[in-house]
């Protein structure tokens, strides 16, 4: 087993023009770019949290499990990042008076504001991460990954 990861230069010929591969190494640097871009202007959220956010300021209040299903978020990590959502003050967590085992989850005002400051984050890594690409090209592409990931 190699001590290293290959380079995508030095990938095996017979590798290098599986879609698989590729779309591996995009979501590669499209993670390496989420993960630099909510470092640097993301105020100590991650790309999970903006997941979460994204989903209570467009949907309004859900259950977490609804949350966790919708984000593709595991349900213990969707309330470990709801603790911390909370602890800052952008979503409400309130029992269900339906179902009291159950807990309904509302954005703040204040995580209605600092979504709007994710949302220029991650505006800036999708230019980043389709900037090899020209207009005509980027829409072609998002058709595309639609499509592939609609199977």
């Amino acid at each position: 087993m190699p001590e290293h990861v290959p380079l995508p230069q030095k990938t095996p010929e017979r590798m290098r023009e599986r879609p698989t591969w590729l779309i591996s190494r995009a979501y590669a640097r499209a993670t390496g770019l989420l993960q630099e871009g909510f470092a640097h202007g993301g105020d100590g959220l991650r790309s999970y949290h903006y997941r979460l956010l994204a989903a209570l300021g467009e949907w309004g209040p859900a259950s977490q499990a609804a949350l966790g299903r919708s984000t593709g978020i595991d349900r213990s990590d969707v309330t470990a990042a709801l603790v911390d959502l909370e602890g800052r003050g952008l979503v409400r967590r309130a029992v269900n008076q339906e179902d009291r085992r159950r807990n309904v989850v509302t954005i703040t005002g204040e995580g209605v504001r600092h979504l709007e400051l994710l949302d220029g984050v991650v505006d800036q890594i999708q230019e980043r991460l389709l900037a090899p690409l020209s207009k005509e090209e980027r829409q072609q592409f998002m058709a595309l990954m639609r499509r592939i990931a609609a199977g």
